[in-house]
């Protein structure tokens, strides 16, 4: 889900590469430490996402991104256990895709940016559980496991990634404010502090 403009960013790039270094320096700058696993993992969400086709399906009403509660009842409903963990991770993938890079288009939605972190965080978990007890399983599991604790942390690292360019309106700031406000993002709180709103702490959901 580039867009022109993110594209023209990556010519003479791999995309991969392209995502692999804006993550780090995203990192780097918000003094956070994480598994190679885990970068991984995430580095290759971001570069399957980025073409259209891996994240909408095809509905009555055209392409859309399907509610996260109606992958959730599929995965409740799967008639295997392979199947329930893949529709487990497109919905955690899919709950970190749009609150990192895409939070603004939730203030048109009936839900919010928490309402998607704890989705996708019990959705990792769930995957965490179920492939510690998997052949192999170990070291997927560990990667799941900290996406769940950490989500909101790796939410705050993608919203740095989109974060490009200076907030231009009052919309664009409240949206900002929206998200501090809901989950205690400490990475929205030092955006706001930098444009000169001062903030309160708050009980940040994760650490």
């Amino acid at each position: 889900m580039l867009s022109r403009h993110d594209l023209k960013l990556v010519t003479g790039m791999n995309i991969r590469e392209y995502f692999h270094d804006a993550i780090f320096s995203a990192m780097t700058h918000q003094h956070i430490e994480s598994n190679d696993e885990t970068i991984i993992y995430i580095v290759n969400l971001l570069t399957n996402f980025s073409r259209s086709e891996n994240i909408y399906d095809e509905t009555p009403d055209g392409m859309m991104i399907r509610p996260l509660a109606l992958i959730y009842g599929e995965a409740q409903d799967a008639p295997t256990n392979e199947k329930r963990n893949k529709t487990l991770q497109k919905l955690g993938d899919i709950a970190l895709f749009i609150s990192g890079l895409f939070a603004s288009s939730l203030n048109r939605s009936l839900v919010g940016i928490d309402y998607f972190i704890a989705m996708g965080g019990n959705a990792y978990g769930s995957l965490s559980y179920t492939m510690r007890n998997a052949f192999n399983g170990e070291a997927i599991s560990n990667v799941y496991a900290e996406l769940s604790d950490r989500f909101l942390v790796f939410v705050d690292i993608l919203s740095e990634v989109s974060d490009k360019t200076e907030f231009s309106d009052n919309s664009d700031i409240m949206r900002l404010y929206e998200t501090w406000l809901q989950t205690g993002s400490q990475y929205a709180g030092r955006r706001l502090q930098q444009l000169g709103i001062q903030t309160v702490p708050v009980n940040n959901r994760q650490h």
